[in-house]
């Protein structure tokens, strides 16, 4: 079968073809809800918490809760708290797994600054090749010989 090469635009229509996905932005902020939710005894946040955790305007993030509010993915009433949906929980689990994965991968490969980098993948990724990246890492979280050798080809390598 012939290959076919796309732009990166298009890759990402095709993508967006094939399910119905939020934008990276919504991502983000499930995400984050998601991460300031966990706490079991108070699982919801508020506005200026997403705001602040954002490094956004509460305007800003005033926007966004509404339209996953109206995505069924989070409940909020102005001026109170914002807390998740089962859908929106079940999402914001996958998008931190997801996220965790990334970071856990780039810091595997010796990447410096794996927050900047997992930020930049982690909207572009396949769910195939993420299941690809938590199977490498439960293998060498399994084989604490393979990990070491990886460990010591990195470092030699760093030297050379």
């Amino acid at each position: 079968m012939e290959k076919r090469f796309y732009t990166f635009r298009g890759y990402s229509l095709k993508d967006a073809e094939q399910k119905d996905s939020l934008t990276p932005s919504m991502e983000d902020y499930l995400e984050m809800i998601y991460r300031l939710s966990l706490d079991e005894h108070e699982p919801y946040t508020r506005v200026l918490e997403i705001a602040s955790a954002l490094n956004v305007q509460p305007p800003s993030a005033t926007k966004m809760v509404q339209r996953l509010a109206a995505e069924g993915l989070v409940e909020y009433e102005p001026y109170s708290i914002v807390r998740l949906t089962p859908l929106g929980k079940e999402i914001g689990e996958y998008l931190l797994r997801r996220h965790n994965t990334l970071e856990r991968f780039l810091a595997l490969i010796g990447v410096e600054d794996v927050l900047l980098d997992a930020e930049k993948i982690e909207h572009n990724i396949s769910d195939e090749a993420m299941s690809g990246l938590g199977a490498l890492l439960d293998f060498f979280d399994s084989s604490a010989e393979c990990y070491a050798a990886w460990c010591a080809y990195l470092r030699d390598r760093i030297r050379s």
